[in-house]
């Protein structure tokens, strides 16, 4: 590791931000030094808005994956050189806002059915169950776990913020009952012992468990797009459905505004219904 990655990295840990986007960061700056085959505190004015337009006109980036790029090398002149930000009229491009993918309850299942390995099924289950994010499921802890209170305490999350939520008593003895084959006694999704030893230090890998759900979404005949997160999406458009209030959804997911947390409105089959009968109504009048 160079003295400046390591820095950056420093300086990021600092500044609080979360493990994921610290690896993103880094590894935006290293593309930026790959490109131009220099250390980024070598690079020019000119040299910076050229690679932006690289981006832009032949990488063809997503703009969440463009800004993530911007913000990561702006960090790296701002906190890390200390240098003024040189680009200040680059504008960030717009990211479009579409609806997320959601699945009824009896796909979810069955997905989750066509898992092959116990323990990716159980932590799926578990992430549905709680609306929890991709990580959130696999880093889960044993003291996570409120048995008391019937809560998963979330620890670190998005934007480093905790937050609890229901943890439904079926979910707690398929918990217990995962636990009790391995008996790990920080994690309840282990990955795999080193050679000789009883119990894994780290948690399974995320990897795994996406490529084991892509596989379930095919061989289940589910034909939207989904991925792990679409299991979160799912969870919350059932709870609205169901009558949970907008503002204790939001509380649960962690999110820190309501207007997030309202897309989930448009996506309930009772507003499509009640969208429906109103314009049934306003149209009544036509021939």
């Amino acid at each position: 590791m160079t003295p400046l990655r390591q820095r950056m990295r420093e300086d990021m840990q600092l500044r609080g931000l979360a493990e994921r986007t610290q690896e993103s960061y880094l590894g935006a700056v290293q593309q930026l030094a790959l490109h131009f085959h220099r250390s980024p505190d070598l690079l020019t004015e000119d040299e910076l808005r050229q690679y932006f337009l690289y981006l832009r006109n032949e990488k063809q980036l997503a703009p969440n994956t463009s800004n993530v790029a911007l913000n990561a090398i702006k960090f790296l002149y701002v906190h890390t050189l200390q240098r003024p930000w040189p680009l200040r009229d680059l504008l960030r491009p717009p990211i479009p806002q579409k609806l997320p993918i959601v699945l009824a309850p009896e796909e979810v299942w069955r997905i989750i059915d066509h898992v092959r390995r116990p323990d990716y099924r159980v932590c799926l289950s578990v992430i549905y169950a709680c609306g929890l994010r991709l990580l959130e499921g696999v880093r889960l802890q044993v003291s996570q776990i409120d048995s008391a209170r019937m809560q998963l305490l979330i620890r670190g999350g998005k934007g480093n913020k905790d937050r609890a939520v229901p943890l439904p008593p079926r979910t707690l003895s398929l918990l217990r009952a995962h636990w009790r084959l391995q008996r790990n006694p920080v994690w309840l999704f282990p990955g795999t012992p080193p050679q000789g030893e009883r119990h894994a230090s780290v948690p399974m890998d995320a990897s795994g468990l996406q490529k084991a759900f892509r596989h379930a979404v095919q061989a289940a005949g589910v034909r939207k797009p989904a991925t792990i997160h679409s299991l979160r999406h799912s969870w919350a458009t059932h709870l609205l459905e169901s009558g949970v209030s907008v503002r204790v959804l939001q509380l649960w997911m962690g999110h820190a505004s309501p207007t997030t947390t309202a897309i989930y409105t448009h996506l309930t089959q009772h507003a499509e219904q009640t969208a429906a009968a109103a314009l049934e109504r306003l149209t009544a009048g036509l021939p």
